[in-house]
């Protein structure tokens, strides 16, 4: 961990005077050799693409009609376990994107030192305020109690389960004094990456997607199905990109890749796993829509396969398959990396998104 801690010295050492950017020093963390207000030259392209992806996706809650939703709701035609798996999905997802919100604003935009990036995460912290802006407008459409959704968190075990994991993380990286200077630093950010962008986006928040758009399917409360279908495609972007930062930080740091740590990281997302799979028997104790439990847990253990090996590390489930191959349909998982290359879109002024 000698060289790290030189490396990052010299970075600090470099560069004092006017001279201009040099793309070779830019650096993705711990860099202190070109001004982090200097965009230009970029020297990440992937980071750029995304901004300007978000940029192109862009969406309002307020845009999608709730009649249809609302005239469902107030009717007989749902049953008690189709409503229970409604209320839980929006108890969970109000919490999380407030808290993903407050990891990129609090704790990952101080840390990384590269303008191109940070342009992204302010990008991405406009979109998850849309996000709670959303579930907002959902229960206040539905005439919903506001104060049982936003405090589900609090008194559902298996929501406060997945938001107590990923607090944890948050913590560490916010507490004073914290620094990304030293190998363990870097590690415990590297941490909080995977578990906000591979965990939290890319783990936790699938379950919910394909519990809401199964009814999306059907012709049911089809306005929160067309907002959790933006909402996905933003979520696409944002595990993308976290991907890419992820792994730019291990190819310009590769001494933080230690056996060890991705030991441990392996064993985060295995727990996150169980998480996710008492979470969704907590929201389908009996089943609906064709949906039950069980079909979960390989769901799950099909995404977290898919997740490891994108940031380097040995998929854990041998076998798991997806459950679900209509989900495809929506957003093709097997071409994340290629999302808006693959499934042409095109913003319309107010009101919908071709696919």
């Amino acid at each position: 961990m000698l060289e790290f801690e030189e490396k990052t010295k010299k970075a600090e050492e470099k560069l004092q005077g006017p001279e201009r950017v040099h793309v070779k020093d830019k650096r993705l963390i711990n860099c202190n050799a070109v001004d982090v207000n200097q965009l230009m030259p970029l020297k990440y392209n992937w980071a750029w693409e995304h901004y300007l992806n978000g940029c192109a996706n862009h969406w309002m809650p307020t845009e999608v009609s709730m009649a249809k939703d609302i005239d469902l709701w107030k009717s007989n035609d749902l049953s008690d376990d189709e409503r229970l798996v409604i209320m839980r999905n929006l108890g969970f997802f109000s919490t999380a994107e407030s808290l993903v919100a407050n990891n990129i604003t609090l704790a990952i935009f101080k840390h990384v030192t590269n303008p191109e990036a940070r342009q992204y995460l302010l990008r991405q912290a406009f979109e998850e305020a849309i996000h709670t802006h959303t579930f907002h407008y959902i229960v206040e459409s539905l005439a919903l109690d506001e104060g049982e959704i936003f405090n589900m968190y609090n008194e559902i075990n298996s929501i406060h389960a997945k938001d107590a994991f990923e607090m944890k993380l948050t913590a560490d990286v916010m507490q004073e004094g914290f620094s990304t200077a030293t190998p363990e630093g870097a590690q415990k950010f590297l941490e909080n990456l995977i578990g906000f962008y591979i965990i939290m986006e890319g783990i936790f928040f699938y379950s919910g997607f394909v519990m809401i758009l199964s009814f999306n399917r059907i012709n049911k409360l089809v306005g929160i199905g067309e907002q959790f279908q933006y909402i996905l495609r933003d979520e696409t972007i944002h595990l993308n990109f976290g991907i890419d930062l992820i792994n730019g930080i291990k190819a310009e740091n590769p001494e933080l890749w230690t056996p060890e740590f991705q030991t441990r990281m392996t064993n985060l997302v295995l727990e996150a796993v169980e998480l996710e799979v008492q979470y969704a028997e907590d929201c389908l104790p009996r089943g609906i829509l064709g949906l039950t439990a069980p079909m979960f847990r390989e769901y799950v253990q099909y995404i977290a396969n898919r997740r490891l090996e994108r940031i380097g590390l040995e998929p854990q489930f041998e076998g798991a398959k997806n459950p679900f191959p209509w989900m495809s349909e929506t957003i093709d998982l097997g071409k994340e990396k290629n999302f808006f290359e693959t499934r042409v879109t095109e913003y319309q002024s107010s009101s919908n998104l071709t696919w």
